[in-house]
C-alpha cells in the first residue's frame, strides 16, 4: 500500500504545533485518544512558533535520520539558542538542517556524508516550505515532465533500443506512457538496451523499480531487486515521534490499524521488510547487455536502477561521473514545511551501497550542451554503438577529467537549486496486525 504523509500545521492547531518526539505542547492542541501519549519532557513546553519547529526539526532528526547515531543530545544541540535569531525563518530551519547533516563521517573520505560544498546545502537533505496533504503536494519537489523517449538503431546485423526518461514520476502518472515505450522496444527483440538518463535527477522509487521491471527477462522473477536499510532506531521499532505522522493511503485517507487510525509509527522499517523483488512487467525479454548515459545530473532513483540491475547483466555506464546518492527518504510535515531526511540505504543484490561519490563512467565522455537526443552521432550514443562494434577508442581520463572541471561545479548547483534530486519513499508498508 502506498502511503502519503501528513502532520496537523500551525493553522489547525492555531497557538501550539504537535512537533516533537517524547514532547507534547499543552498549549491548545488536543492529544488523540487512542494513541499512548505518556512522553518525557526533553524540551521546553513553552515558546514561539519558531521555537517549536526548531526544535521539531532536531528531535525528528534524532530518530529517523539514517545517521542519528552521531547526534548530539537535544541540550548539547540547544536548537533555540542557536537558529532563533536567523532572519528569515526558513534560513534559520535550513542552517539547522545544514548543520545536523554534517554530523556523520565517512571514514573513507574523512568528509561528511551530507557535504557539498555549495551555498550550505546538505547533499541530500532538504527543506521545503508547503506541506503534503491528501498526498498532493502544495508546493516543493517539482520533477521535469517524464515523456520518454525511444527508438531502435540499427547498427551492422545489431539492433539496439534506446530509451531516454527525464525523470521518475509517481507511477500513476507515467505507467501507461512507460508500458507504450517498451513495448515498441520489445517488437524489435534487441539485445543491447542504452538507457539515457543523462539528466535524470531521480524521483519515486516504485517508478525506478517499475522500469527494471520493463527491462528485465521474467527469468528473474523472485529475485532481490534492493532493500532498503533504515537506521536501528526505526528498525527496533522506536520511532515513537512518528506517531504523529498519520499514515494515509493514496487518496488521502486514514488506514484503520488495532481499531485506531494508523500513523508512520505503525510501518514495518525493517531490512527483511523492505526488501524488493523482481516481477517481471510487459514484453521485453531480449536484453543481455545495458549501457547507461550519465552524468552529474544522474541522481538518486536513476542511481538505484542502475544498482539493481549490475548483479544481472553488463551494464556500463557512458558519460560523465554520477551524482552519488545511495539514501532516500519520505516527506514529514512540521508546522507548514516539509522536511525530507535521509533516512534509508539503498542495498543491491549483491549488498552494494558505496556510492556516495558517484558512479565512475566505464566509457568516459564529456556530454553535449544540447543533445540531440537519440541521434546515433551524439558523442554518448556514438560511443556505445562504437563500442558495440568494438571500434571505440577511448580519450585519456586525464583530457576528460580537466574538461569536465567546470561543469561539474555547474551541475551541483542545478541539483540544488531545483530540489528535484530524491529517492522518494510513498509504498511503506504497515507492520503485520
Amino acid at each position: 500500500m502506498k502511503t502519503h504523509i501528513l502532520i496537523k500545521n500551525w493553522h489547525d492547531c492555531k497557538n501550539a504545533i504537535l512537533v516533537i518526539l517524547l514532547f507534547l505542547a499543552s498549549t491548545g492542541c488536543k492529544k488523540t485518544a487512542s494513541i499512548d501519549t505518556k512522553e518525557e519532557i526533553i524540551s521546553p513546553v513553552a515558546g514561539s512558533r519558531l521555537k517549536f519547529t526548531l526544535d521539531s526539526i532536531y528531535l525528528y532528526a534524532r530518530q529517523i535520520y539514517l545517521w542519528n547515531d552521531v547526534l548530539p543530545s537535544y541540550q548539547d544541540f540547544a536548537p533555540r539558542q542557536k537558529y532563533s535569531s536567523i532572519t528569515p525563518e526558513i534560513n534559520a530551519f535550513k542552517k539547522e538542517l545544514f548543520d545536523l547533516s554534517q554530523l556523520k563521517l565517512n571514514t573513507k573520505t574523512g568528509r561528511p556524508y551530507e557535504a557539498l560544498g555549495y551555498n550550505n546545502t546538505p547533499k541530500y537533505s532538504y527543506l521545503q516550505l508547503g506541506i503534503l496533504k491528501g498526498g498532493i503536494r502544495q508546493a516543493g519537489l517539482v520533477l521535469k515532465e517524464a515523456i520518454p523517449f525511444n527508438k531502435i538503431i540499427q547498427s551492422a546485423d545489431k539492433k539496439v533500443g534506446y530509451i531516454s526518461l527525464s525523470s521518475f514520476p509517481r507511477l500513476n502518472d507515467a505507467k501507461s506512457m512507460l508500458d507504450k515505450a517498451f513495448e515498441e522496444l520489445a517488437l524489435a527483440h534487441p539485445k543491447y538496451l542504452v538507457l539515457d538518463l543523462r539528466s535524470n535527477g531521480g524521483g519515486y522509487v516504485e517508478t525506478a523499480e517499475y522500469v527494471a521491471n520493463l527491462i528485465v527477462p521474467g527469468k528473474l522473477n523472485g529475485k532481490v531487486m534492493y532493500s532498503e536499510q533504515f537506521n536501528a532506531t526505526l528498525q527496533s521499532g522506536n520511532g515513537k515521534i512518528l506517531r504523529h505522522q498519520p499514515y494515509l493511503d493514496e487518496s488521502g485517507k486514514a488506514v484503520s490499524y488495532k481499531g485506531r487510525a494508523a500513523t508512520l509509527a505503525d510501518v514495518d522499517y525493517s531490512e527483511k521488510g523492505n526488501t524488493y523483488l523482481f516481477e517481471k512487467k510487459g514484453n521485453l525479454e531480449s536484453v543481455e547487455e545495458i549501457y547507461v548515459i550519465v552524468s552529474g545530473e544522474t541522481a538518486s532513483a536513476s542511481e538505484l536502477l542502475i544498482s539493481c540491475l549490475k548483479p544481472y547483466f553488463n551494464v556500463k555506464l557512458v558519460g560523465e561521473k554520477t551524482y552519488g546518492k545511495p539514501v532516500g527518504f519520505f516527506g514529514v510535515n512540521i508546522d507548514q514545511y516539509t522536511i525530507y531526511l535521509s533516512s534509508f540505504l539503498i542495498k543491491n543484490a549483491q549488498g552494494w551501497s558505496d556510492y556516495f561519490n558517484g558512479m565512475e563512467p566505464n566509457i568516459p565522455v564529456i556530454l553535449p550542451a544540447h543533445p540531440i537526443l537519440g541521434d546515433p552521432e551524439e558523442p554518448c550514443l556514438k560511443a556505445v554503438i562504437s563500442n558495440i562494434n568494438g571500434s571505440l577508442k577511448l580519450a585519456s581520463r586525464a583530457k576528460l577529467a580537466d574538461l569536465s572541471k567546470g561543469k561539474a561545479r555547474q551541475q551541483l548547483s542545478i541539483i540544488n537549486d531545483n530540489s528535484d534530486v530524491g529517492m522518494i519513499e510513498n509504498r511503506l508498508r504497515l507492520k503485520n496486525k
